[in-house]
């Protein structure tokens, strides 16, 4: 099986979860004989991360290099990846379920007239198909999904589904293939502006490595600080469950759940979130999961690493007392 993953990157720089894809194509691959993973990059004057790509254990690396594509546009992007398909010829396409991937991977799918199996959680290998994980209803439910007909065959992965650090290093350099790209003006019928700046008050909680998250269990906004400077001493972010940003306690982009933010840091410490399953499918590919929680029975227990049965009034000050004294 030739498995083609698609990375993103923004002006030079990589988007993390291009690494979560890699690395369910290396797993996906170990389970099919005689696999090979391909990684590509697309944009101008990228291949100094097409080289980065190469230190990993993949056969080859394609760079799919052109003036037009030095901005995103739907249209480009698309003509020149199915020129790249084209040429590989790869049987699954992975792709990071990334707001650009939602733009332009349908039209994708649709111009080679294939469907797509768009933000799933995992996957499970049988015999002769490769059944992927898609959740249902915010997370309620997961259907498993396969295709019928013939390949190539898009799939793109939910951030957090897999954990980036993850990826397997090559023994040697893989070899890099410049796709020759054909593509004119005239096929670009939108006008890239100037990208996209959240507000300075906007964080992406993606990218950081520790987050400690409040829930109803703060009890009153007033509280919110002594999160917040844990949070700081951690060398973290803090987030939110949805009831705290629905009251106004803390805005929109610091929430985690299905109708939040997806996230996966190396540590997820729980304050006083009981773990409904809207928040849960949000971080629940975090590496430690640390809940404190007064009940017992808080569901958010069944996904923790390590659960404190306590007030979190009475422990985040002894923990906030403890990190200051290492300062």
């Amino acid at each position: 099986m030739k498995i083609l993953v698609i990375t993103e990157q923004r002006e030079g720089k990589w988007n993390p979860v291009g690494f979560e894809t890699l690395v369910a194509a290396q797993q996906i691959a170990a389970t099919q004989t005689g696999s090979r993973v391909t990684p590509a990059v697309i944009g101008k004057d990228v291949r100094g991360l097409a080289e980065e790509l190469a230190a990993n254990q993949v056969a080859e690396v394609l760079l799919v290099e052109h003036d037009l594509l030095k901005r995103y546009t739907p249209d480009g992007f698309a003509i020149a990846l199915r020129q790249a398909i084209a040429q590989l010829q790869p049987d699954l396409i992975l792709l990071p379920h990334t707001y650009q991937v939602r733009d332009y991977a349908p039209k994708l799918a649709a111009s080679l007239d294939k469907g797509m199996i768009a933000d799933c959680v995992g996957y499970r290998a049988e015999k002769e198909r490769i059944v992927f994980v898609r959740q249902m209803f915010q997370g309620k439910t997961a259907a498993d999904v396969t295709f019928i007909g013939a390949p190539p065959w898009f799939v793109s992965f939910q951030a957090g589904a897999f954990r980036g650090d993850q990826v397997s290093r090559g023994a040697t350099r893989a070899p890099i293939t410049a796709i020759k790209t054909d593509l004119r003006p005239e096929q670009i019928r939108t006008t890239p502006l100037e990208l996209f700046r959240e507000a300075k008050q906007a964080v992406d909680l993606t990218q950081a490595p520790i987050l400690v998250a409040v829930g109803r269990g703060i009890k009153a906004p007033e509280n919110i600080p002594l999160a917040a400077k844990l949070a700081k001493l951690m060398g973290g972010e803090l987030a939110a469950s949805r009831p705290i940003c629905d009251e106004g306690w803390l805005p929109m982009d610091r929430q985690i759940g299905s109708s939040g933010q997806t996230v996966a840091p190396k540590l997820y410490l729980a304050l006083g979130i009981s773990g409904a399953i809207q928040h849960v499918v949000g971080m629940k590919g975090s590496r430690t999961i640390v809940a404190i929680n007064k009940d017992q029975n808080a569901p958010i227990f069944e996904v923790a690493d390590y659960g404190i049965v306590g007030d979190i009034f009475e422990l985040i000050p002894a923990l906030t007392e403890a990190l200051e004294k290492t300062k």
